[in-house]
């Protein structure tokens, strides 16, 4: 299930992205040959006017194929020249070329309206201005340790602790804590667990909407000095907001996280020219596949808050001025118009084919590293 709502939400990703290249050359004139999802082998395709629609086998990527975007001899010189790519003014190149960007951009924004207007989980101290906004707070599992004695007991990401009692020591905790219990916290919980000095602990939780009860002993091996169970837990309350204020702070957390993962891009880049690059923090499709699974734990409006995230990087890392992304392609379109001459397509086009196999070849290596790390996790 994980593998297949991942590839749905990669495949929409990639039509988002495509789409915008799409329609802005259909605006711009610009003949379309091609539009297609995936690689490889063909699953399914039709033509309709012009343009050949189609999904392939292998769905990390897609492609438009518009008329002239790779100069020859037809979409140069060929009678249906006018309708090339290579013969729009630079603007209107520009502007198909970071379509797929704009599109991206403005998809993560929808999502973000969505999951705002709908009811989002948020930490009790962000958003404090819509405070009196906050419901259903509660203790949520964000990660369970492998191995661990949570982990054995059956606790999973996403589940909600309701209630803990430790019957050595006659703590207990719950939901809204009474004159005889305490309230349960992130903060609280672990100082409970550890009190217990191994003895065991009586958790009950909410998993999927059903309650159960579970006794856990804790482990004092996981962490030096601490009797733990080996979850991390966070509060949270749910965030419900009016649809034009939704439309006010998606504008706003969008725009946030355009310019931290474009920070966060170019501090990157600048430590591989530094020598001090962690690739461990790198995750290609594979990686991405089993944060999906995370992530749908913690449930649907999550998963949309993954996505839009994940688009809004896909936009980012495309305007990077790399041979065969989008921002490599702008990059030659705005040396032409500086220089007022058009670079030889011969050059073109050798180099956007070794910038795409570099990306290829990139992208196998991150995929190894991904499944190597999932086959030693």
């Amino acid at each position: 299930m994980t593998v297949i709502i991942f590839l749905i939400v990669l495949a929409v990703l990639i039509f988002v992205h495509e789409l915008g290249h799409f329609i802005f050359a259909r605006m711009n004139g610009i003949r379309v040959d091609s539009f297609k999802i995936g690689f490889g082998p063909r699953l399914i395709h039709w033509t309709k006017g012009e343009t050949e629609y189609g999904l392939n086998l292998i769905p990390f990527g897609g492609f438009v194929k518009i008329f002239g975007e790779n100069p020859d001899e037809e979409n140069t010189f060929g009678p249906d020249k006018d309708r090339s790519f290579v013969h729009k003014n630079r603007w209107r190149q520009a502007a198909v070329l970071v379509a797929g960007v704009l599109f991206n951009f403005i998809f993560a924004w929808i999502l973000y309206v969505i999951v705002f207007a709908c009811g989002m989980t948020a930490a009790p101290g962000d958003f404090q201005q819509y405070v009196s906004r906050f419901h259903d707070p509660r203790t949520i599992i964000t990660y369970v340790s492998d191995n661990s004695p949570a982990k054995k007991a059956g606790l999973n990401p996403g589940d909600t602790i309701t209630k803990i009692s430790v019957p050595s020591t006659h703590a207990e905790l719950s939901l809204n804590g009474t004159s005889s219990t305490t309230k349960l916290s992130a903060t609280v919980i672990p100082d409970t667990v550890n009190a217990s000095l191994g003895t065991p602990v009586i958790v009950s939780f909410m998993h999927g909407g059903q309650a159960s009860t579970t006794t856990i002993t804790p482990s004092g091996t996981l962490v030096p000095g601490r009797f733990v169970v080996g979850i991390q837990l966070a509060d949270a309350v749910t965030l419900r907001l009016p649809i034009l204020t939704a439309i006010y702070e998606a504008t706003h957390y969008t725009w946030i996280t355009m310019e931290q993962t474009a920070v966060g891009l170019f501090i990157f880049i600048t430590s591989i020219f530094q020598g001090t690059a962690q690739w461990s923090q790198v995750s290609g499709p594979v990686g991405i596949a089993a944060d999906v699974g995370n992530v749908l734990s913690l449930g649907f409006m999550s998963l949309l808050m993954f996505t839009a995230l994940i688009s809004v990087n896909l936009g980012i890392i495309n305007l990077i001025p790399f041979p065969a992304l989008d921002g490599g392609r702008i990059l030659f379109v705005a040396i032409e118009g500086i220089f007022r001459r058009r670079i030889s397509a011969k050059f073109t086009n050798i180099v956007n084919t070794v910038g795409f196999i570099l990306l290829m070849i990139l992208m196998v290596a991150v995929t190894y590293k991904d499944i190597a790390k999932l086959v030693q996790h």
